[in-house]
């Protein structure tokens, strides 16, 4: 795994704390959650693409 895609991943994993975080404090934001998801897919792509 190159350092670019460890890097993505713990960007994307801080995000969901993040995201999470401020879910409990303020309540559920669809915007943030469909960015962590979009996040989330580009760093499983760049997995994917590493590997292969």
């Amino acid at each position: 795994m190159s350092g670019s895609t460890k890097t993505m991943g713990i960007l994307t994993a801080g995000a969901l704390v993040v995201v999470t975080a401020y879910t409990v404090a303020l309540g559920s934001n669809g915007w943030l959650w469909f960015g962590w998801v979009v996040l989330g897919l580009i760093t499983i792509g760049m997995v994917a693409t590493q590997e292969s």
